[in-house]
């Protein structure tokens, strides 16, 4: 019935900021838990990373003056607030979830390894990957791929607030193409910056999938699982 059966879902943190100039806005926040409570009941087992720039990025940080890896370090703390906000929202809809972190930070959740996040996931419990990859000048698409490859995962699906992958920008270019699907190759050819470079060579060499589609739409998260063409496929 479904395509996937393990998937890594990648989440954007500007994503959870909504209709609000910044932190989380909880009516986005129970629409995602509610999306990932249906991808559950289905069976798919799901892992969960979800990016900090609703609250701070490292980058914008190290931009505006602050030391780089602080700036990271401050990122990957953004993360992991993220993290706790869907996990208090799953537990609210019913779904058992756990958050993993890059970083020891005993008890506010329990620190990562590739054994007890796919035990996690075999108990049927949602599997919140938090704090990146614990390294600074890494970014969350990469603590993604890294995660989708540790759990083996079959696809990495990357929730933007973009219906998939175009030739350019479809904001600034009306006439822009979406693609179906795209190879690695051709990203690196037409220059495209779907990810970071190192998380999309990542998947690339691990023959790690990933579709990129809309997520805030109510209802996708659950298409792509099921294999209905929406977004777009990367693969080799």
């Amino acid at each position: 019935m479904v395509k996937y059966k393990r998937v890594l879902l990648k989440l954007s943190g500007e994503s959870l900021m909504g209709e609000q100039q910044y932190g989380i806005d909880p009516n986005r926040l129970a629409e995602y838990a509610s999306q990932i409570k249906d991808a559950a009941d289905l069976g798919v087992q799901i892992g969960i990373v979800i990016g900090g720039g609703n609250i701070f990025r490292g980058l914008s940080g190290a931009s505006k003056g602050f030391d780089r890896v602080k700036g990271d370090q401050m990122g990957m703390l953004a993360t992991v607030i993220n993290s706790l906000a869907l996990n208090s929202a799953l537990s609210v809809a019913g779904v058992k979830s756990k958050v993993l972190t890059a970083i020891r930070m005993e008890p506010i959740g329990e620190f990562y390894s590739k054994d007890k996040a796919i035990e996690t996931l075999e108990r049927g419990e949602v599997a919140i990957f938090s704090g990146g990859t614990g390294n600074p000048f890494f970014t969350t698409d990469t603590g993604s791929s890294l995660r989708g490859i540790e759990i083996e995962a079959d696809a990495m699906l990357k929730g933007t607030r973009v219906d998939g992958i175009y030739t350019a920008d479809p904001h600034k270019d009306p006439n822009a193409i979406k693609f179906s699907e795209i190879t690695y190759d051709e990203i690196y050819a037409r220059g495209l910056k779907i990810m970071d470079l190192t998380s999309t060579t990542m998947c690339k060499e691990n023959n790690l999938p990933i579709v990129v589609f809309d997520m805030d739409t109510v209802g996708n998260l659950i298409k792509v699982l099921l294999g209905e063409p929406i977004g777009t496929v990367v693969h080799n």
